[in-house]
């Protein structure tokens, strides 16, 4: 069987803490995982970033490599932008790259790679009017956008509710069939 790359890309919402566990389910749904956060996740992650590093088998980006230095990862088979926040998902949407993980799902699109995003925000963000607008942007483009019934609800401001990891993870494993 050959080995696919699914690079886990992920905001700083409170869902990536199970990072590591999500990371597990993908290795044992066969994929090769390569994790990168924004430069916010990786600092609520930063007691945890060389384990999740040994357990990728990859380093975990979250900034830009500089000019001239090679790629650290093998090539992206598929993405998962999960949890994905406004301000990610905004600034994609709108082709703002000052973060090394938007840079790279913006120019990930122009490459035909497999993009699937699910949304983590709760329904006062959702109900701000660039969100939607953003959703249809990138699904305009060829993101598979979870958001809604069989995706990512918005739950009330405050509210905890398991995030659905699975179901980002299934709609990933339907990219590549």
């Amino acid at each position: 069987m050959t080995t696919r790359t699914l690079y886990l890309l992920c905001s700083a919402a409170p869902p990536v803490f199970e990072i590591a566990g999500v990371i597990e389910e993908a290795q044992g749904r066969g994929w090769d995982v390569c994790l990168g956060l924004t430069p916010a996740a990786a600092d609520w992650l930063e007691d945890s970033l060389d384990g999740l590093a040994a357990l990728t088998g990859h380093p975990v980006r979250y900034r830009y490599k500089r000019p001239g230095y090679p790629d650290v990862w093998p090539p992206a088979d598929a993405v998962l932008v999960a949890p994905a926040t406004m301000n990610t998902l905004n600034s994609w949407a709108l082709g703002i790259t000052g973060t090394w993980l938007v840079g790279f799902v913006a120019e990930a699109i122009g490459k035909g790679i497999p993009l699937t995003a699910m949304p983590c925000v709760n329904s006062a963000y959702a109900q701000h009017p660039q969100f939607p607008q953003s959703l249809a942007t990138l699904r305009e483009a060829g993101v598979r956008v979870l958001f809604g019934a069989g995706g990512f609800e918005p739950n009330a401001p405050g509210e905890k509710r398991p995030y659905p990891w699975a179901v980002a993870l299934d709609a990933v494993r339907a990219d590549r069939q």
